[in-house]
């Protein structure tokens, strides 16, 4: 709530100060307003927001307002790019798109001893042989967006409304990599060997309203309230599980194998509500 109450007095200050200047160009007679046939780029001003608080209370972990994102149940460890464009028709109309990659991947390395390899259990030096296991996690998940954005005013700081579809899939798992493999001297309880979670899709339609404050000749600051509808479904995950199967013919021989079972829950969701985390804050380039 303080960084909306901080955002909207900043915007009444720039305010403000457009009406007292009255001006739309540059020393050097540029343009500072988006134009008819202008391509625009548009960047998440998350990540500058919470460097600029880190810097004025040592905090390492303030949060910011950011974009709608349907895969809040994978892991946030990745990496997470928003890029926004938008085509320019005539001054008042818009086309624009939004793109949002999440991946990431983790990997755990845990050194255990070597299991024996024959029966009886020959004399190991000391230390004992070691050899490791390896766990890694890994997520990707996908959201683009296309829209039509209305823009009033022609003074710095201009009023944008309109509306936008989002859709989105998402996925991810875990693989566990074992040192010692499962023989007959090594019958180690069933161990699962990779992890799936359930796939998931996401549909969204929303209306937004913000305004785009002029900083620079062609870069603009935005602030964007969004409110609509989401649907979201998420699909059985799986788990595979390998385990040893003695021979029931010949002594003292077998074989390693694995089964794969589905696992719930299966979700389904519907809302109708303002964006997830509010508003979102972008910095704009303006270019021919």
């Amino acid at each position: 709530m303080k960084k909306i109450v901080l955002f909207a007095a900043a915007i009444f200050t720039v305010t403000a100060v457009s009406a007292q200047t009255g001006e739309i160009t540059s020393a050097r007679g540029e343009n500072w307003l988006s134009q008819d046939g202008d391509w625009g780029l548009t960047f998440d001003a998350q990540p500058l927001l919470n460097y600029a608080g880190n810097l004025f209370n040592g905090n390492q972990n303030n949060g910011g307002v950011g974009l709608n994102n349907f895969f809040s149940s994978y892991s946030s460890n990745g990496s997470q790019v928003i890029i926004g464009g938008k085509k320019l028709i005539d001054a008042n109309t818009a086309y624009r798109g939004k793109l949002r990659i999440g991946f990431g991947s983790d990997k755990t390395t845990t050194i255990v001893d070597v299991a024996p390899v024959a029966t009886p259990v020959p004399a190991f030096p000391n230390p004992l042989p070691t050899t490791e296991n390896v766990t890694k996690d890994g997520f990707l998940a996908i959201q683009i967006g296309a829209g039509i954005e209305k823009r009033v005013g022609s003074t710095r700081v201009v009023g944008i409304y309109g509306a936008e579809i989002n859709f989105g899939i998402g996925s991810g798992k875990t693989t566990n990599e074992y040192g010692n493999a499962m023989s007959q001297t090594n019958q180690e309880q069933p161990r699962v060997t990779e992890s799936k979670q359930g796939s998931t899709l996401g549909l969204g339609l929303n209306a937004f309203g913000g305004v785009e404050w002029f900083c620079a000749p062609k870069l603009s600051l935005s602030g964007e309230y969004t409110w609509g509808l989401m649907l979201k479904s998420t699909g059985y995950g799986s788990t595979t599980t390998e385990y040893w199967v003695p021979s029931l013919t010949v002594p003292n021989t077998g074989a390693a194998q694995e089964v794969t079972v589905d696992n719930g829950p299966k979700t389904s969701s519907f809302s109708l509500d303002t964006g997830v985390s509010g508003a979102s804050i972008g910095i704009n380039f303006y270019f021919q």
